[in-house]
């Protein structure tokens, strides 16, 4: 017998948590959070977008052992400003028991009926820099901290309860020793030039600070035409510095700026924490945080995590200057190999920035949905 349980005390939501740390044990390619971290973006004091998103969280049970979960997600500015009728679930995971997927789902369905929605779809988060989808290739592939690891079961349990596939992302990683960097140099340097745009680096997190609000609303003039977009608001970008700016090595972070000092591009970068993530197994303390500072300092593979272009200048070649840049910084930290983290299989102009460096896919994901009746 399946039961599920709400839960919402801080005990619980650890429990909630740590569940993937049972499943996914002594797996190889799952990538674990800092439980602490992950604890703190479900409290719904510390974390802003709580401010138009609304989140119960649910555990079920076999023989009083914990074997699965799942988050149910309203998004308010989804539903009520974009018109998009959408329960969302997310932080899915599940034994291989298919009464066990079907009681979780069940309950997601249940809530999205109550409030008079027209479909459920996941795995999502609360937003757009959240983890997204469900893996469908690539399980013999390490993941990143950015992205969601499952069991190949997960996909067949969700098909057989009716859902189907909704958005498609792609993942893919290159080599640097098969970019043409000195082609990037001269195109950077022609760029430049028919624009008057400079780059800008950083030595340190308070020298990206000042930036950091222009940059989240580029961010949001570049994706706001994708029709899965949600804006980030101005408390959750003050959340998202606290949170990631002083832990990104700020020499992989570029921006690039017009005459006038505006932004046109920005993106950001990160040292792979995968395997550093590995060995601190959830706990930063005692010897967690210097797994990830070594991997900050040293990693050999770099992750890319955003890039925002003005409309205006898309596919004006200015990530010449941004590539150009990076390569710089990646030479002399010893960086081999960049993995694209996941990316909407249909938005093109992402996919052109790409084509010249001979991207490897490696994975795919989706998000499933299931309209309710």
């Amino acid at each position: 017998m399946i039961h599920i349980r709400e839960i919402s005390t801080k005990g619980e939501l650890k429990k909630f948590v740590k569940f993937p740390f049972s499943l996914y044990k002594n797996n190889k390619y799952w990538v674990p959070p800092i439980i602490s971290e992950e604890v703190d973006s479900f409290d719904k004091a510390k974390n802003p977008v709580f401010e138009h998103a609304e989140a119960r969280f649910f555990l079920a049970f076999k023989n009083e052992q914990i074997v699965g979960r799942v988050a149910a997600i309203i998004n308010r500015v989804e539903i009520e400003e974009q018109k998009i009728s959408k329960m969302r679930f997310g932080w899915i995971d599940f034994i291989d028991d298919l009464e066990v997927t079907k009681a979780l789902l069940d309950k997601v369905y249940e809530i999205g009926k109550e409030n008079k929605l027209e479909f459920i779809e996941g795995p999502l988060g609360f937003s757009n820099l959240d983890k997204v989808g469900v893996l469908t290739e690539g399980y013999d592939s390490l993941s990143t901290m950015i992205t969601w690891y499952n069991h190949p079961y997960y996909v067949s349990h969700f098909e057989q309860l009716g859902l189907v596939p909704c958005q498609q992302f792609v993942e893919t990683y290159f080599y640097l020793k098969d970019v043409d960097i000195e082609k990037y140099e001269r195109y950077a340097d022609i760029v430049s030039k028919r624009y008057g745009l400079r780059a800008i680096n950083f030595k340190s997190a308070k020298e990206v600070l000042p930036y950091v609000d222009e940059m989240f609303a580029l961010f949001n003039t570049s994706y706001e035409k994708l029709s899965t977009f949600v804006p980030i608001s101005s408390r959750q970008i003050e959340y998202y510095k606290k949170k990631f700016i002083s832990f990104i090595n700020p020499e992989y972070i570029k921006f690039i700026v017009d005459t006038d000092d505006k932004l046109v591009t920005f993106s950001i970068t990160m040292p792979s924490f995968a395997k550093a993530l590995q060995k601190a197994n959830g706990k930063l303390f005692p010897t967690g945080f210097i797994h990830l500072l070594n991997a900050k300092k040293n990693a050999k593979t770099s992750v890319f995590f955003l890039i925002g272009i003005l409309p205006e200048y898309q596919r004006k070649g200015v990530t010449a200057i941004v590539f150009d840049e990076f390569f710089k910084t990646y030479k002399k930290k010893g960086v081999e190999k960049l993995i694209i983290t996941p990316e909407l299989e249909n938005n093109k102009d992402i996919q052109l920035i790409w084509k010249n460096f001979n991207p490897i896919y490696y994975k795919k994901r989706c998000t499933m949905r299931k309209y309710i009746v």
